[in-house]
């Protein structure tokens, strides 16, 4: 920063004062210094925090000098070139090998080059490569080959030849050896084009490589001996040269290209293998002595991955332990991104998906989708799968795949805990829309069935979908739905047929609950009754309804209230069938108001009761709310101070106590030298009671007991109102989504003429016995399937608009399975969320890991392909909402599991990966 600020002293002193250089430049002169300006100081700035985060952050992996940083440099020049960037990593490997790691996908035109050395000095070999016009004719039989092949296929060869060892080996039907390929070493190589010869010269200084691996490269490009020819299945070197030329002049033609350089990585050949006159590339392996004594030195690091089997066998040494170990890199933990890096390891062993970005994904990347990332949340994907492949690579820190996720979806930005599966959902939706291969989507109008086959209209549907959508994605990942809606007025039938990338299932709990609820009826008649009742733990508000309908004896022409009671108000109204039960802690207070079915719309309202109340502390009195809110029909009070105290009293009237219970309270409050004249109090009471029984006698009056001073009404609302007698009720304003309120101001005589202990009486919904002890809930995949396929009816936001009713309905939905995927993600739902409370299922669910039989759930009979699936791949949780950490298991080879923890990965059975932390279970169709 020192040297910052002297530049821009420097830079300062070359400008007169500010007021008369101003008047002298125009306002596009101003514009150009001030984009100079801030170009410059960016360029000050930011390396200086580059270097500040890297100390902090290392990457063991980008950083190592056995792992390049970059592809191609220009020599003399600090920026780099955009052609020779664009170009991918390159390996040398033996010829022979790579023939037999190949498959088809890889196969392509390869250019051959004859290698001549000619190195006048022990310090540099100079290497010229001669383009073969007929390749095959020019090839000697002890001729030494190598191939030049792209990072991408040499991962996909060395993935295979991994995989076919460790099945041989879990198989053991076949002889299995432990071997594997030599070191993977770097070579430094300046290259440019000679056109006076029209070859490429490569050179390869001594002191610009490490001693030994220079040494190695003197024996590789030997051409003493036996003749050395190049096959470059890569194309860069027909690039280079094209991208050479463009540079020349035409009038120079003998002019030497730009140099620039390239870190070549030289895997799978011996340290010596010059003078053996054969095509064999492998010495014999006896004879070969184990290079690293049991380290791997990969990326700059020196790591015991996996122990070194014989010191005597170079094939079981370092590199050994690499390849065994390929695919078994971490992820650093980056501050809480433990569920991106578990959703990252599930899908970098994800069969099909890891060749495809192994190999030349590039050329699939859609520019042009607007829908799309412009590709870079695809190369940032694919260049973190690539390195989470090379062999013995140290723990990966992805923070240029999380800067790209995170301009792209701003809610993973930062550094809090997220959902592993909703960043699975945006990353296979974005890889799916950059990798699109439609560039120009079609549009094609959805037909109705008109009683067709359900095959035609599924295969319609797919093929409409495939016209829109067509990636590696949509090929591995996405299947069909067969949608089903009923009209429950008229019984139309729609049929749709609709693509899905994953299963989210619900988990059905077969764990019972016990809620106890306070039923209160307002017929004036039936006293509050306290009843306990059973509901599944996972149930609904329609589950627990319908077992209170059941208790109670609910009538046809009645219905049930549910609300939650909180400081002697209604909290909250449920009304919803489809809210969860999990919701509702133990200690909520719930009271069921039974109600007489209305078939005019009516609002409700809500009769809160006050009482005078000493404060205590500061010797007045106020206004304090106590009791049960009662509640009732707007209809039933909206004439004025009659009908309110009317309905008021009617409601309240199973509180009244009897005559020899209001004599006792008189006693008991008034004491004895407090006499009150019984007739009197006789009187009082029998005169309550037959106007509180009586649905026909005049409430208001005021010679009675209930006079106007005995109860005073406020109607509630932002403002408060009192109802006066013989007036219409006053004009409040009420908030939206709140029930109108009518505050109950009870007088000292009515306190003590009704029980107000039972009006308060309110217990919780379940009081946990000490030291109870809560079994493990288990449920079947199978049968969280069967929930989720299962007919249920729309919710009053999800209606549906009926064609022939021509409104919407809450129709009936049943969904069937009818296109399976190759890969099928299912997502157990085990986090719940609502407006007030969050919640996580800890169910065990017992699912298949080798044989996943999804036959009877597919409506499809007539499908050819299978349905069955092996499990290869988890996303764990562990914990709590707030504070829980997210893992994977990996299936490696055939029957061997890793648990991928963040930066740890090591070796767990296959009994530990069934636990109730299984979030995401990723299968493939076998």
């Amino acid at each position: 920063m020192t040297r910052l600020s002297e530049r821009l002293v420097r830079l300062r002193g070359l400008f007169p004062k500010p007021t008369r250089f101003l008047a002298l430049v125009s306002l596009s002169y101003l514009l150009h210094l001030c984009k100079f300006l801030a170009r410059f100081l960016l360029s000050q700035i930011l390396p200086a925090m580059d270097n500040l985060f890297s100390d902090y952050f290392s990457d063991d992996f980008d950083s190592s000098p056995y792992r390049p940083h970059r592809r191609f440099l220009q020599d003399q020049d600090h920026h780099r070139d955009r052609d020779f960037a664009a170009l991918e990593r390159l390996y040398l490997l033996p010829y022979t090998w790579w023939l037999e790691a190949e498959n088809e996908g890889d196969r392509g035109d390869a250019v051959l080059y004859t290698v001549s050395c000619n190195s006048d000095s022990d310090s540099e070999i100079l290497l010229h490569l001669r383009k073969e016009e007929e390749p095959h004719n020019n090839i000697g039989v002890s001729a030494r080959q190598y191939a030049l092949v792209p990072e991408g296929l040499w991962l996909r060869a060395l993935k295979r030849y991994n995989d076919f060892n460790n099945a041989v080996k879990d198989f053991g039907s076949i002889p299995y050896e432990e071997e594997s390929l030599p070191d993977l070493f770097p070579l430094q190589v300046k290259i440019f084009v000679s056109w006076e010869t029209s070859s490429l010269v490569a050179k390869i200084s001594q002191k610009e490589n490490v001693a030994d691996f220079y040494d190695k490269a003197c024996d590789i490009f030997n051409s003493t001996y036996n003749p050395v020819h190049i096959w470059d299945f890569s194309g860069q070197t027909t690039q280079f040269f094209l991208n050479d030329k463009s540079r020349l002049p035409n009038d120079s033609p003998g002019q030497l290209g730009k140099e620039v350089v390239l870190e070549l990585q030289v895997h799978g050949l011996p340290d010596s293998v010059g003078g053996n006159g054969g095509n064999e590339m492998i010495l014999d392996r006896s004879q070969t002595e184990c290079s690293h004594s049991g380290s791997v030195i990969m990326n700059g690091s020196t790591d015991n991955v996996i122990p070194c089997i014989s010191a005597t066998n170079h094939f079981r040494g370092s590199s050994c332990r690499a390849i065994q170990s390929l695919g078994l890199t971490g992820l650093q933990n980056l501050g809480n991104t433990c569920f991106m890096n578990s959703a990252i390891q599930c899908l970098a062993h994800t069969p099909k998906l890891v060749d495809f970005f192994l190999g030349d994904y590039c050329k699939e990347i859609n520019y042009e989708n607007p829908l799309g990332m412009n590709g870079e949340l695809a190369l940032a994907f694919g260049d973190l799968l690539r390195k989470l492949w090379v062999p013995g690579a140290a723990p990966i820190a992805p923070r240029t795949f999380k800067m790209k996720l995170a301009n792209f979806a701003p809610q993973f930005s930062g550094y809090s805990q997220h959902d592993s599966q909703e960043l699975l959902a945006f990353l296979l939706d974005g890889l799916h829309e950059d990798l699109n291969r439609v560039k120009r989507k079609p549009y094609h109008e959805v037909k109705d069935a008109d009683g067709r086959p359900d095959e035609e209209v599924a295969e319609e549907y797919w093929r409409n979908h495939l016209a829109r959508n067509d990636s590696i994605v949509v090929d591995l990942c996405q299947g069909q739905f067969r949608s089903t809606l009923v009209c429950p007025i008229c019984k139309k039938v729609s049929i749709t047929f609709d693509p899905f990338m994953y299963l989210s299932l619900p988990l059905p709990s077969t764990t019972i609950r016990t809620m106890t609820l306070t039923v209160i009826s307002t017929d004036g008649i039936t006293s509050p009754s306290t009843i306990t009742v059973t509901v599944p733990e996972s149930g609904t508000l329609k589950d627990l309804i319908g077992a209170l309908s059941t208790s109670c004896s609910l009538r046809d022409d009645e219905t049930l209230l549910v609300a939650e009671i909180y400081r002697n108000k209604i909290f909250r109204v449920f009304e919803d069938p489809s809210d969860l039960l999990v919701e509702i802690r133990d200690q909520d207070k719930l009271v069921a108001y039974r109600m007489q079915k209305c078939n005019e719309p009516s609002p409700l309202v809500v009769f809160l009761h006050e009482r005078l109340a000493e404060n205590f502390g500061k010797e007045r009195f106020e206004n304090r709310l106590f009791g049960i809110p009662l509640v009732t029909r707007w209809s039933s009070i909206s004439c004025g101070y009659d009908d309110v105290q009317k309905e008021f009293l009617k409601l309240i009237n199973p509180f009244l106590m009897r005559t020899e219970d209001v004599l006792h309270e008189y006693d008991k409050n008034d004491g004895v030298n407090k006499r009150v004249s019984e007739d009197d109090e006789l009187g009082d009471a029998t005169n309550s009671a037959a106007i509180g029984n009586d649905a026909d006698s005049n409430s208001g009056t005021e010679d009675g007991i209930h006079s106007s001073t005995a109860f005073e009404f406020y109607l509630q609302g932002i403002e408060r109102a009192k109802i006066i007698v013989k007036k219409p009720l006053p004009q409040v304003t009420t908030l939206p989504g709140k029930l109108p309120v009518v505050v109950v101001l009870w007088s000292d005589k009515m306190l003590k003429m009704y029980d107000t202990y039972l009006l308060d009486s309110l217990p919780e919904v379940f009081k946990p016995q000490l030291f109870a002890k809560r079994m493990q809930e288990s449920v079947s995949i199978y049968k969280c399937l069967e929930a989720f396929l299962k007919e249920e009816p729309l919710g009053p936001e999800d209606m549906w608009y009926c064609p022939h009713c021509k409104e919407p309905q809450q129709a009936y939905k049943k969904l069937d399975l009818w296109r399976l995927p190759e890969i099928l993600v299912v997502h157990l739902k085990r986090f719940s969320y609502s407006r007030y409370f969050k919640n996580k299922l800890e169910t065990f669910v017992d699912f298949p890991i080798n044989d996943l039989d999804l036959s009877t759930y597919v409506a499809h009979g007539n499908s050819q392909s299978s349905n069955r699936y092996v499990l290869y791949a988890i996303s764990c949780h562990y914990g709590g909402l707030g504070g829980g950490h997210y893992t994977a298991f990996v299936r490696y080879g055939y029957d061997k599991w890793y648990d991928f923890d963040d930066s740890r990965v090591e070796s767990v059975s296959e009994d530990m990966i069934k636990t109730p932390a299984a979030y995401v279970l990723f299968y493939r169709k076998i």
